[in-house]
């Protein structure tokens, strides 16, 4: 049951393997057609997007590092625990950096 399910899932992604190389063509036809003023656009968005996630992740930990610092001063044992929440709030900028580099890519 599992391999014609399997069977089936691989061959719906290999007929739709000239598509998606159609769509790459078109695309990439499409990125070099683009204007000066396009490409600012694209640049200031780039830029907007480091600069929020960068701030929001900043806040963030600011606030949940606080926390869990207070909460580990009082009970040690949650502290690699709320260092996970830690991690999540930085995983924001990490997200908002690589968003700004798809961006970019657009432009070259």
């Amino acid at each position: 049951m599992k391999l014609t399910r399997i069977t089936a899932i691989a061959a719906t992604v290999l007929a739709a393997v000239p598509a998606l190389a159609q769509e790459a063509a078109e695309a990439a036809v499409a990125a070099t057609a683009r204007t000066p003023m396009e490409n600012a656009a694209i640049a200031i968005a780039a830029a907007a997007t480091m600069f929020l996630s960068v701030i929001g992740a900043g806040a963030a930990v600011g606030k949940v590092g606080a926390a869990a610092l207070g909460a580990a001063a009082e009970k040690p044992e949650v502290l690699t625990k709320s260092i996970l929440f830690v991690a999540l709030a930085e995983g924001l900028c990490v997200l908002g950096f690589v968003i700004a580099i798809m961006l970019t890519q657009k432009i070259i």
